[in-house]
């Protein structure tokens, strides 16, 4: 093979090579897009849990504050750990300011009884990239809480008298515990947590 030839085979080859290498940076830039936006999707789940969270917890901090100011009136106590809400804030609020806190918006939140959905958008997109969607589109994600009532007792009689509370059972872990509630002494009552258990749905 002539020197000419070489080169000519060396100036053929040059476009494909170059070809290839913008190609290859195409698909590396694209992957890095794509995971970008993995990275996004994430964080506004992330906002979506914590949201949906906080107002599921909102709304068990209120109810056991409601128990705690009946614990005198037993005939309210299912109501209550059946999320008889009525009056209490909204939580919504306070499922706003988690978002927020992970950088997103709630574009929705559905509180119902004991189960609280709330759907969330990021507040940025994943940037510019080759794919041109990344940079106007932005994640969205939603998350779905429920409050479980930890507790049961037997319900008294119309007549009993309001000396003797009933006995409180509530699950901890595996186990039981029970509460001996004294109307003259109620200086240790079950916490928020001891009367409803949070979490989201599966």
């Amino acid at each position: 093979m002539t020197r000419l030839q070489a080169q000519g085979d060396a100036g053929q080859a040059f476009p494909i090579y170059l070809t290839v290498v913008a190609g290859l940076l195409f698909l590396a830039f694209a992957y890095f897009a794509v995971g970008q936006a993995a990275v996004n999707r994430n964080g506004a789940q992330t906002a979506a849990d914590a949201a949906a969270l906080a107002a599921a917890q909102e709304t068990r901090d209120g109810l056991a504050g409601l128990w705690v100011e009946d614990v005198l009136d037993p005939t309210k106590w299912q109501d209550i750990l059946d999320g008889d809400s009525l009056g209490l804030p909204d939580p919504c609020g306070r499922a706003r300011e988690l978002a927020a806190q992970n950088d997103a918006t709630v574009n929705d939140c559905d509180p119902q009884g004991l189960r609280f959905r709330v759907a969330v958008q990021a507040n940025k997109t994943a940037g510019e990239s080759v794919i041109p969607a990344t940079s106007t589109t932005k994640a969205h994600a939603d998350a779905v809480a429920v409050i479980e009532p930890l507790c049961t007792f037997d319900p008294p009689a119309e007549d009993a008298e309001v000396d003797v509370l009933p006995k409180l059972t509530c699950e901890d872990g595996d186990e039981n515990r029970e509460w001996e509630l004294d109307p003259d002494d109620l200086g240790d009552l079950p916490r928020p947590e001891d009367l409803f258990y949070v979490h989201l749905a599966d």
